[in-house]
């Protein structure tokens, strides 16, 4: 058996945890990794940065690696829909690049290689990294106690600050009884990585819903696009069984709106199917005596809206800032600040969300003028909870998420 008393354990080496202990390792922590993977599997999500998100990067010194390695930065979202012909959703395109000081736009790159590159920083910070590691165990207090198996052996860590990052399941966040609190699933959403498609514009992404399927497209680099599809508990046969690859396929290839249907049809996917129910998690308190958890682990949105990566960047800026300062004044961390400011930005993100699902997740003539005479409204200056998913939460007033805002927002 070993024993060692790290500053910090972090569990789960995923884009939270790896950034997080990138950032904790440059500054001096002395950081454990454990990572119950060996290797990071495409888990049909995580791959679209929002604009402020990028900006997250830029301040946590992380933005720069991920450009070097190919990451794409799509400009404009068009929104082809059932709506507008092609060409009027082409004249509607949002100009991402305006959405934030970088100017970049938002990021679409692998989750597995983002994670890598990760993982790879922080070894080369001075983080110790156990990958395959068993069997987990997480005592809190203050002085929390970590146990797990790796490479046969027993290993046990007594560090000042353990910190959850294992992700939507988190079995941290369980063993140690925090409670999670949840919405109503609102719908299905099913994403899968294709290639073959190189008539995709790489500064593209696309939103957009026809019939009873509302779709995303982001693409990656050379001819790969991830696709995604978001539809009703109803309609899920629709999608299900050995074949939801082709499924998928085929549900984008009969899309009228999308000038990019026929050459999608020819695709090949190149990865798993899954589909996952749409709704937010969040933790009141995501701390307890020696614990913090960050990321999709402390809760996460409803991923129609596309927020996790954003989410769990500002959580490792705020936890890596709040313990330097507490390291250079030599006193306790004090999370409160990071705990407040978490609840009311899922707060916030929360309802956009929900605004969002009652904007693209409803189907029928009705559904469709309310999706044109909003998009006008937006258009047209109208306050609204809407953008908060591009410049963050905070960004926008108060008054944005009240529900009298939103009545005006969605009235006849």
């Amino acid at each position: 058996m070993r024993h060692a008393e790290p500053d910090v354990v972090i569990v789960g080496a995923g884009v939270a945890g790896a950034a997080l202990g990138t950032v904790l390792a440059r500054a001096g922590f002395e950081v454990v990794l454990l990572e119950r993977e060996n290797s990071y599997p495409d888990r049909v999500r995580g791959e679209y940065m929002a604009p402020w998100g990028v900006t997250e990067l830029a301040k946590l010194e992380l933005l720069q690696p991920l450009r070097e390695t190919g990451a794409l930065f799509t400009k404009r979202n068009i929104p082809y829909d059932e709506i507008f012909a092609p060409a009027e959703a082409e004249a509607r395109a949002l100009d991402l690049t305006k959405m934030h000081s970088e100017g970049l736009g938002a990021l679409c790159f692998g989750h597995p290689a983002t994670c890598d590159i990760f993982a790879q920083l922080a070894t080369g910070a001075g983080a110790t990294l156990l990958r395959g590691a068993d069997d987990i165990s997480v005592t809190s207090g203050s002085r929390p106690l970590v146990s797990c198996t790796h490479d046969g052996a027993k290993v046990t860590f007594q560090p000042r600050l353990v910190i959850g990052a294992d992700g939507r399941n988190s079995s941290l966040r369980k063993d140690l009884g925090f409670k999670v609190n949840a919405d109503q699933p609102r719908s299905l959403i099913g994403g899968m990585l294709v290639k073959g498609v190189p008539s995709w514009p790489r500064d593209t992404q696309a939103i957009g819903v026809e019939d009873r399927f509302h779709f995303l497209v982001f693409p990656q680099g050379d001819d790969l696009l991830r696709l995604y599809g978001i539809y009703h508990f109803a309609d899920k046969s629709r999608f299900d069984g050995p074949t939801r690859r082709a499924k998928l396929v085929d549900a984008f290839s009969k899309l009228t709106c999308l000038p990019y249907a026929e050459a999608i049809a020819g695709s090949t996917p190149v990865g798993p199917f899954n589909s996952f129910s749409n709704e937010d998690h969040w933790i009141d308190d995501p701390t307890c005596p020696g614990i913090v958890l960050v990321g999709d682990a402390a809760g996460h949105n409803d991923p129609i809206i596309g927020q996790g990566l954003s989410i769990a960047l500002r959580d490792v800026r705020l936890v890596s800032e709040i313990l330097r300062d507490a390291k250079a004044a030599a006193r306790e961390p004090d999370f409160r600040p990071y705990v407040d400011e978490r609840a009311e930005r899922m707060r916030r993100l929360r309802i956009t969300a929900q605004v969002a699902t009652t904007l693209r997740v409803e189907f029928g003539p009705e559904a469709r003028e309310r999706r044109a005479r909003v998009g006008k409204r937006v258009a047209a200056g109208q306050l609204a909870p809407l953008p908060a998913s591009l410049i963050g939460p905070e960004r926008l007033s108060a008054e944005a998420f009240l529900p009298e805002t939103i009545d005006r927002l969605l009235a006849p």
